[in-house]
């Protein structure tokens, strides 16, 4: 091939090659389209460390005995929270509902639920998510917790509100108390009861450790939830032993109860829960009557009956049936039926030892006429309770999870700088730190038949630098 052949054919190669890389790039750069990525929730607050700065707005009571209660009727669970979902949707501005994550979460109500259950458990939070996705909130799921959770929960919420995490300065600044004082959590429900609270020495046991962090902090916490052992679960397990230990009767003596107090309730009534085991030849229909005797020194050494101190290897870190738990250490704030049993009783916050277990002694004893012309706005489902949940609180607090020597440290509260105590806040704290600060960036790209066209002319416009390097390193045989 001669000289001026190769350089004809050299230099329309490089043309092409020129051509096709201009419209590569023209390709490139035209008709690019923006694509917002799926909608996720932005954290609108402020955060420190990528926890949230958050204060209860409002609160708001759901009718009924909670969702667990709706067995019958699965729907009307549903139903129960429309009420404080309004009241939700009417504080929310329009513009921020949608932009407003709902979360729903389910304690030991559900728990046990699910443990006679599941299908039925499920059902329940099947309806509960088509009532709260009906409103225009932005709603992240409904799930049940486990009992650590719950725990966990509700002490977070006492240490923020307390300030013991993080604390907002004169000068505007938010910051990590040197000298912060961590305080315990003694939560008592209707199925469950939890105790939390960060030991001296790490946690023996993995499986009672509870890892957090907060604020940038790390935080290991002993946490221990005992399912069936919260106030309406241990006292239907008083209940089932008196019916089990007692002669062959219809009448019943309770000792818990007032004297002029009974209370009829059928077999299929008393062992409704998974808490208490069916005796045999179990007759769902027939009916038993317990008669209050008001026997208060009685009802409290039953009490030992129910709790179960005795069955624990690990002494002498060990709580009550069986469980491990390290030494109480610092002070600890009770709630929930904690308090409203104290709040009764007139020795909310803070009571000498003495004079608590004086004050019960004397309400047990007390008759039924007595006490309901004392306390006549209090529905009597609740007063007769009071004594038993009484003599149970003093049973655990003392005998399992031993407060003997540190009964001055416990406060008996409901609020804390008015803000309810409980697990929910402490739950909304810690998926905070899942909330990211800010929106997801918008992706830039082009439509799959531009793409194609654009690979073609690059691989093209490669195929042709790779001929003319061919064409400039190949001689020709003739020279």
């Amino acid at each position: 091939m001669g000289f001026q052949m190769k350089a004809i054919i050299l230099g329309a190669a490089m043309a092409a090659v020129a051509c096709t890389t201009i419209i590569a790039l023209v390709l490139s750069l035209a008709n690019h389209q923006t694509l917002d990525q799926p909608y996720s929730t932005q954290w609108l607050g402020n955060k420190e460390n990528n926890t949230g700065i958050v204060s209860q707005k409002q609160s708001c009571d759901v009718d009924g005995d909670g969702i667990s209660s709706y067995v019958e009727n699965p729907p009307a669970a549903g139903e129960s929270l429309k009420k404080c979902l309004d009241i939700a949707k009417a504080v929310i501005p329009e513009g921020q509902r949608k932009t407003t994550p709902v979360y729903l979460g389910a304690t030991a109500g559900m728990r046990l639920l699910k443990l006679q259950n599941q299908s039925l458990a499920d059902s329940i939070l099947v309806e509960v998510t088509k009532t709260i996705q009906s409103y225009q909130f932005d709603f992240r799921g409904s799930r049940i917790l486990s009992g650590m959770e719950e725990g966990a929960y509700g002490w977070i919420t006492i240490n923020y509100l307390l300030e013991s995490f993080i604390k907002h300065t004169f000068e505007g600044l938010w910051i990590h108390p040197k000298a912060g004082k961590i305080l315990g959590a003694l939560d008592l429900g209707g199925a469950s009861t939890q105790i939390s609270f960060t030991p001296k020495d790490p946690v023996k046991f993995p499986d009672s450790a509870f890892n957090l962090q907060l604020y940038g902090y790390k935080y290991e916490l002993y946490t221990y939830s005992y399912l069936c052992y919260g106030k309406d679960q241990a006292l239907k397990k008083l209940q089932a032993y008196l019916h089990k230990t007692a002669v062959p009767t219809s009448i019943i003596s309770h000792p818990c109860y007032h004297k002029g107090n009974n209370v009829s309730v059928t077999l299929a009534e008393l062992y409704n829960s998974p808490c208490v085991v069916k005796p045999d030849n179990f007759n769902p229909t027939a009916t038993v009557t317990f008669s209050g005797t008001g026997n208060s020194s009685l009802c409290l050494s039953l009490m030992e009956n129910i709790v179960n101190l005795t069955d624990c290897a690990l002494s002498p870190d060990c709580g009550f049936n069986g469980a491990y738990q390290p030494p109480v250490n610092g002070e600890f704030f009770a709630f929930s039926a904690y308090f409203y049993t104290f709040d009764f009783l007139g020795l909310a916050p803070k009571a000498p030892l003495t004079r608590v277990l004086s004050t019960i002694e004397t309400h047990c004893n007390k008759n039924w006429t007595t006490l309901t012309a004392e306390n006549p706005a209090i529905k009597a489902k609740y007063l007769r309770e009071y004594c038993a949940s009484a003599h149970y609180i003093m049973t655990i607090l003392l005998k399992g999870y031993k407060f003997n020597n540190t009964w001055d440290q416990i406060s008996f509260e409901k609020q804390v700088a008015d803000t309810d105590v409980g697990w929910t806040l402490g739950y909304m704290l810690n998926l905070t730190n899942m909330i990211p600060s800010e929106r997801s960036r918008a992706v830039t790209g082009v439509a799959h038949s531009q793409w194609a066209a654009q690979i073609f002319f690059i691989v093209f416009a490669l195929f042709l630098s790779l001929l003319i390097i061919g064409i400039l390193f190949v001689r020709d045989p003739k020279h």
